[in-house]
């Protein structure tokens, strides 16, 4: 199988071409290529990258560096290395999505392109993440709901385990199987598969791109699946700096309004604040009673309430 690997790069120039050296040693024995995509970064990243490429002796055909030309986001960006395709325009059979700051394990990538090959069901197929230190990544989910919703936010012991089939994040599985979505970090992906439902949608700018593209996928018949013989280290965040946010952005926000709107409808979506919000306000209670702050950023719950009113009535303006 011929498989196409795509990395895109935001202002990360030399820890992408370590992501990409990772990836190029683990598809030794396997045809095709990486490509390396800059989301118009506009730091130097591009030629810094290109003079990493030639310094490192790694053929064209093998490694290339395209660049965008505009950050449409992370789902724009990946998409645009994806219809490049192969060098010379050949289809690839599967597309394997990394991130920047992700590092394939030695047989990860093998074990993915094999993994497809014996378990026809599989449409996608994601890595064990963890990182550097050797700690797992919560990498599993289940699809967000109006439960979920309010499971997440409240962080109360009694909710949780009553809605304990709805809690999105998922331990990380022992073994191998079908799971709703996985953290796009470290994703393959059959090219017929992606032809039949689409790629990224464009509309999500940062976050919920890859839980939108495996529901489509679920809806099409087609199943997701963790294999846990293909392990991936990945820092995490070191785009995005999420990390450290002390104020969400307008592009979260945007996206899980999108996500629930798209998928269910603006009621659903509409249900899905409101259980958000109260669970939100019962934790606040809860730690306002013992003298704690609450772990969401200042002003978390009020912004999501003003951004969704905004939205329902006009479309809302995201960063570039």
């Amino acid at each position: 199988m011929k498989v196409l690997t795509v990395i895109l790069n935001w202002r990360t120039p030399e820890m992408t071409l370590q992501s990409a050296e990772a990836a190029l040693r683990e598809m030794d024995g396997i045809e095709g290529a990486i490509t390396i995509v800059d989301n118009d970064s506009g730091d130097g990243s591009e030629e810094a990258m290109r003079n990493g490429v030639a310094a490192r002796g790694w053929p064209e055909t093998r490694v290339r560096v395209l660049q965008s030309g505009r950050n449409g986001g992370y789902g724009a960006g990946n998409n645009f290395g994806v219809r490049a395709g192969l060098p010379g325009g050949e289809r690839p059979d599967l597309v394997y999505i990394l991130n920047s700051d992700a590092f394939p394990d030695p047989g990860s990538v093998r074990a993915l392109v094999d993994y497809l090959a014996r378990t026809p069901e599989a449409a996608f197929a994601g890595s064990y993440i963890h990182g550097p230190d050797g700690e797992p990544h919560t990498s599993i989910f289940r699809f967000p709901s109006v439960a979920s919703e309010f499971e997440g936010s409240a962080r109360l012991g009694p909710v949780t385990r009553l809605l304990s089939h709805k809690t999105v994040p998922v331990l990380t599985a022992v073994d191998s199987g079908p799971v709703d979505w996985l953290m796009g970090s470290s994703l393959m992906m059959r090219q017929d598969v992606i032809d039949q439902i689409g790629l990224f949608d464009e509309g999500f700018f940062l976050y919920f791109e890859e839980t939108d593209l495996c529901l489509r996928a679920a809806r099409a018949g087609f199943q997701t699946h963790f294999v846990r013989e293909s392990s991936v280290t990945h820092i995490g965040s070191a785009s995005t700096g999420m990390k450290d946010w002390k104020r969400v952005p307008d592009y979260w926000y945007d996206s899980r309004l999108r996500y629930f709107a798209k998928n269910h409808g603006a009621a659903a979506a509409a249900a899905a604040t409101a259980a958000h919000l109260t669970g939100g306000l019962i934790h606040r209670l809860r730690f306002r009673l013992t003298g704690r702050p609450p772990e969401d950023p200042p002003g978390f719950l009020s912004r999501m309430v003003v951004h969704h009113v905004k939205s329902a009535v006009g479309p809302s303006s995201r960063p570039q």
